[in-house]
């Protein structure tokens, strides 16, 4: 089993995208910032640093017409 090594700021950042999926929400990056207690432009370098460690991976919008920007899924962490 491979471990992935994240920051101080990447972890946070996934465990507020985890933490509010497991609320319900939909982890945009405002709200993960909010989430995080980071500033928003402070969660976009994490975002895509986690994404290329397959951690998360974003989603645009499912609805047509309705675009409120890309949101962020957790991959589960094995």
């Amino acid at each position: 089993m491979q471990q992935v090594r994240l920051s101080d700021v990447e972890e946070r950042v996934y465990e507020a995208v985890a933490a509010l999926e497991a609320r319900g929400q939909v982890p945009y990056p405002d709200l993960i910032a909010q989430e995080s207690g980071l500033a928003e432009e402070e969660v976009h370098a994490p975002l895509r640093l986690l994404t290329e460690k397959n951690l998360l991976h974003r989603e645009d919008s499912p609805m047509a017409g309705l675009d409120f920007g890309p949101r962020w899924c957790a991959r589960q962490m094995a």
